[in-house]
């Protein structure tokens, strides 16, 4: 099996050797597959019969027939009912626990893909900014293909965080600014030392890689979609992918009807959802962005466009929440059995005002997504 790349924005195609960003217009790629030449129903019995993770799906993955994934055990997350009570009795609720992954968050889907792609095309030297989280899974899978990786961390973030990385190998740079900054570092120690960025969007793989969440959820729920998911946004590679994932799903036959996307942020940092409440197709940087969710803290994302078009052609929408609210979020699905990172909590209370606005109706299918486990902080 084999791919193209396209640009997101201008259609533009690309090589697929250590692709980044579209040659004409600099805006991210995304892989197409020929699905009209795939047989569906042959791929579900396939791919019910394999291992579970995101590699069962490799004949709409970034990987040909004859190579061997990068792999840590990552995905197979679980898909926990839970009885939450109150706006939200009435549907069914569902957690999709990515903090059940290696390294502890969504982050190892998305870069075992990319460190997978790369190193089957000859890197073996990865750089990238992180939050928390990427930096943690890129140093695991780096380690795994017995590569390199440096990353590029905001100075305030947890300790806990550095000792992740330095745990699989990599060595990083702490930077006075936020992820933005650190991406704009990133991208000059690739320049100088040739390391291939993994960032955010600045490769087409890492959305591959995201996008296996929405197909294992179909597969779960017996070949259909949810109704709804809430995802809580920083850079919005899974959200993208989560859309991506549906799309070629329905042109598989292998779904049919709609899910309704809706994105999280932070009230300190909160692009998309501005940029949606203007009817915008794209996001203006955040000035002097904060919160206390890390993975939030993206005052401008490379992907605002897709992000926005995802949540649109779905029928979705976006919400903020604030800080406080986002910590009650995560101890209440504590209270029921999941240990979730506070960008967890945030899906949780936008969920409950979702409903009470009468966005989440009785009878649907709703999944949240807990991005990450509660001890990555």
């Amino acid at each position: 099996m084999t791919w193209a790349l396209e640009c997101g924005a201008c259609g533009r195609g690309a090589d697929l050797h250590l692709a980044t960003l579209c040659p004409e217009c600099a805006k991210p790629l995304l892989a197409i597959y020929p699905l009209a030449k795939l047989d569906g129903a042959g791929l579900r019995r396939r791919w019910e019969t394999r291992a579970p993770g995101p590699w069962r799906y490799r004949e709409i993955m970034p990987i040909r027939e004859h190579e061997q994934p990068v792999t840590l055990g990552e995905g197979a997350t679980p898909l926990i009912p839970v009885e939450p009570g109150g706006e939200l009795a009435g549907l069914d609720v569902l957690v999709k626990d990515e903090g059940m992954n290696p390294t502890g968050s969504f982050k190892d889907r998305g870069m075992g893909a990319a460190v997978t792609r790369a190193s089957l095309d000859g890197v073996d030297h990865f750089t990238a900014p992180s939050a928390g989280n990427a930096g943690a899974a890129l140093a695991a899978f780096a380690a795994r293909a017995v590569a390199k990786a440096h990353v590029f961390v905001p100075s305030d973030i947890p300790e806990g965080v550095l000792r992740r990385c330095r745990h699989y190998g990599a060595t990083w740079d702490a930077v006075d600014g936020l992820i933005d900054e650190c991406g704009r570092r990133s991208a000059e120690y690739s320049a100088e030392t040739g390391a291939f960025n993994v960032s955010t969007l600045k490769e087409p793989y890492r959305i591959e890689g995201k996008k296996t969440m929405m197909l294992e959820i179909a597969q779960a729920l017996g070949w259909r979609l949810p109704d709804a998911v809430v995802y809580p946004t920083g850079g919005g590679t899974g959200l993208i992918g989560s859309h991506k994932a549906a799309s070629e799903l329905r042109a598989l036959g292998l779904v049919s009807g709609n899910c309704r996307l809706y994105s999280v942020q932070a009230a300190g940092c909160a692009p998309i959802v501005d940029a949606w409440n203007a009817g915008a197709s794209a996001a203006s940087a955040w000035a002097d962005a904060h919160t206390e969710a890390w993975g939030l803290r993206v005052p401008s994302a490379i992907g605002d466009f897709l992000i926005l078009r995802a949540i649109r052609e779905s029928g979705g929408g976006a919400i903020a929440v604030d800080d406080g609210s986002m910590r009650e979020g995560a101890r209440e699905l504590g209270s029921l059995g999941v240990g979730a990172a506070i960008e967890g909590g945030a899906a949780m209370v936008a969920a409950r005002r979702l409903a009470a606005r009468g966005e989440l109706k009785t009878g649907e299918t709703v999944v949240l997504f807990n991005t990450a486990h509660l001890l990555t902080y």
